[in-house]
């Protein structure tokens, strides 16, 4: 055992937070000093929040920005320890996305991101521009409010690295790491051995995997230490930032941090021995590289990360080595269901000071998993309560109408689920005694304020007043009314339901007693998104969306596991059901399904929208896809008519793209018109040109479809 280093490196920053982002931020160094860190890393943009959009183009923000650093140096937080903090910083009129290296009320450095996250989600080149003098630095000259604090008048600004006495640490920011170039390359052959990576990382499903790879491989070939630090919960918007953050060493994982949690700062800390990155760059093929390197311009600071003395610190190393033969850990994407969204109900609730949600319960599956994720929420509260998570209980407290001083604490997550959550079941004549028993069998369940009422007296009303204007009366396709005539009448209960919601979420806190409102919340998968099921200005049209970004597979899947973990036997009778919107007169004959009516399965449309975004499919490529995976089950000129009605419905539909719900980002196929999926809203009505390509190809192809009752004896 040689030269121990212990290093910690996560928070959950809110947007223009400046006072709660500077509690936080210090928070954490405290925390890391206490463990003996000498290096403390934070998330991307931590000053400000990573999600201030175009608030980065105010002078305000850049302002505050300096004010909470100055605040931060003049302390004696930062006295013995390195810490690499984020913030925006103006260099010749030009704003970069920076990390500011800090020691002892000193600027080591003040390093610019290098490549910048541009696409899905991230709009980053619209804020701040790429440093491009790649191994180069200038003098940057400190506004004043620093230079009185630490007496500089300029520090380096650049591509550079800090020189300790006893290693060398290199600065790498989150998309530099997804780069098939990463800058921690050049640096490692230049004899960098500790990297930082700051990151504002998204919650996807099934992303993670890809995270801990890049952060393991970063280092198995090259050696050395990986200290990666994301933000952590809700920052404003669609997005939760998953944290966990994590130190590699030498492609190993030997400490992570949660993926969801309610904890607004999580310190990782890890402590490991310089001397195994050394002996992990012996090989002669690294040297012959590393000797031909070109050098990296050093900042030196007099100051060791290692003790200099030898022996284990309190059962350190151990910790890390248990955490190396373990590897990363992952949930199932399930429990990521039953966590991610669960914890951005919780920021959103909290940072918009309502009193809790309002759900329109349907009976179905989607409504259900919204329902569901809720009382997930619950339960993470009264875990962190139990654990005596201060703030957690303050939050609760002011939510249920309890003051501070109150010795209200929500252990029970069904009490709690009662006093925060509310659903309805809004029936009319079309509606099933079952759905409306599944409505009020899984409020019972998880403990919601439930009510329950026919609206078929508000609707009559509405019909009896176009009747009144026009002299027409709409009626169903079941009783002989045309295609257009039954949709309208489908559409004005469902708007209505919208209208209701929203009345019911304002005044229900009102008649128990209390004050304030709830948040309405939509439960319209992403599936539906893309095809357009859904009626616009329907209760989809509500504050906030939890399911929004994940398909309707998943959500099944999710429901299942919720059943079994939550042990709630109810969500069975939610599985087995046919997924129907319940618009229309049921009869002997007929009873309205979601998928009849889409003309598509879910599966269907998942694999649709996967091939539409994530591998940029126009219906021409889709087709030519689709003719090999499903070729050996329908013929070609079967997959092209599914094509094409997909096409068809996906285009007519777009426009209600422009009005959907802010939805938790959890697929990476989502329509989210707003900022993750920028395509027209008005399309040619049937793509004439490239539905001809499809029509013309399928014609000549050979079927290779084998039919039903061949494909069963193959089986």
């Amino acid at each position: 055992m040689g030269h121990l280093i212990t290093l910690a490196t996560s928070l959950n920053q809110w947007a223009l937070d400046f006072q709660g982002n500077y509690e936080r931020i210090i928070q954490s160094i405290a925390i890391a000093k206490e463990r003996g860190a000498t290096l403390r890393v934070g998330p991307e943009l931590e000053i400000p929040g990573y999600g201030c959009y175009d608030h980065f183009l105010e002078g305000d923000t850049i302002l505050h920005s300096w004010e909470v650093l100055a605040k931060i140096l003049a302390s004696d937080d930062t006295m013995g320890i390195i810490c690499d903090i984020g913030m925006p910083v103006v260099h010749k009129n030009v704003i970069y996305n920076c990390r500011v290296i800090v020691h002892d009320r000193q600027i080591l450095l003040i390093r610019p991101k290098m490549w910048l996250a541009n696409d899905g989600n991230y709009r980053e080149m619209r804020y701040f521009t790429p440093w491009m003098k790649y191994q180069q630095w200038e003098d940057h000259f400190l506004p004043r409010i620093i230079q009185t604090v630490t007496k500089q008048v300029k520090v380096p600004f650049g591509d550079c690295i800090i020189s300790t006495v006893d290693t060398c640490i290199g600065v790498e920011l989150c998309e530099e790491l997804f780069t098939p170039a990463s800058p921690h390359i050049l640096m490692g052959l230049d004899g960098v051995e500790i990297f930082t990576n700051s990151s504002g990382s998204h919650h996807e499903l099934r992303k993670l995997y890809t995270r801990v790879e890049l952060v393991k491989e970063a280092t198995l070939k090259l050696g050395g230490v990986y200290l990666y630090a994301n933000q952590k919960g809700c920052d404003g918007d669609r997005l939760y930032y998953d944290g966990c953050s994590m130190i590699a060493m030498n492609g190993h994982i030997v400490a992570q941090g949660s993926q969801f949690s309610l904890d607004d700062v999580e310190v990782v800390t890890a402590t490991i021995d310089i001397e195994d990155v050394r002996s992990h760059r012996t090989s002669r093929s690294r040297g012959l590289q590393a000797a031909r390197s070109q050098a990296f311009h050093r900042i030196e600071v007099p100051f060791a990360l290692s003790s200099g003395k030898f022996g284990d610190t309190d059962g350190a190393m151990a910790l890390g080595i248990q955490a190396k033969l373990a590897g990363a850990r992952f949930h199932t994407p399930e429990e990521e269901i039953a966590l991610g969204p669960a914890c951005w109900l919780w920021d959103y609730l909290r940072r918009s000071r309502t009193q809790g949600y309002f759900v329109p319960l349907s009976g179905g599956i989607d409504s259900c998993a919204t329902a569901v994720i809720v009382f997930s929420m619950c339960r993470l509260v009264a875990e962190a309560a139990r654990k005596g998570d201060k703030q957690v209980i303050l939050d609760a407290r002011r939510m249920v109408g309890e003051p501070e001083d109150s010795v209200y604490t929500p252990l029970d997550p069904h009490e709690f689920c009662n006093k925060i959550f509310h659903t309805c079941y809004m029936g009319t004549e079309n509606s099933s005694a079952e759905t409306r028993k599944r409505a009020k069998d899984l409020s019972a369940a998880i403990g919601s304020y439930h009510t329950d009422l026919n609206m078929d007296t508000l609707v009559t009303s509405v019909r009896d007043l176009f009747a009144f204007v026009t002299g027409m009366r709409p009626q169903f396709r079941a009783h002989g009314g045309s295609g257009a005539e039954n949709l309208a009448l489908q559409n004005i209960q469902a708007r209505l339901r919208m209208l209701l919601a929203y009345l019911f979420a304002q005044l229900l806190p009102w008649v128990r007693g209390r004050q304030g409102a709830l948040l309405v919340l939509g439960s319209a998968n992403v599936d539906e998104s893309l095809r357009g099921y859904f009626t616009k200005y329907d209760c989809s049209a509500a504050d906030i969306n939890p399911i929004g970004g994940i398909s309707k597979t998943d959500l099944k899947k999710f429901i299942a596991y919720a059943r079994d973990a939550f042990e709630i036997p109810i969500l069975n009778d939610f599985l087995t059901a046919v997924p129907t919107a319940e618009l229309e007169p049921i009869s002997e004959t007929y009873v309205q399904a979601d998928e009849a009516d889409m003309g598509m399965t879910y599966d269907e449309l998942s694999v649709f929208g996967r091939f539409r975004k994530v591998e940029k499919c126009g219906p021409y490529g889709m087709f030519t896809k689709l003719v090999h995976e499903w070729g050996s089950f329908l013929s070609p000129v079967q997959i092209a008519e599914k094509v094409k009605h997909f096409f068809f419905e996906y285009a007519r539909n777009r426009h209600k793209m422009t009005t959907l719900t802010p939805a938790y980002h959890a697929e990476s196929y989502s329509p989210d018109d707003n900022r993750f999926d920028l395509r027209p809203f008005l399309y040619p009505s049937r793509f004439p040109w490239q539905f001809k390509k499809i029509d013309e190809v399928a014609a000549v192809l050979p079927d290779r479809s084998k039919p039903a009752a061949d494909k069963t004896k193959t089986d």
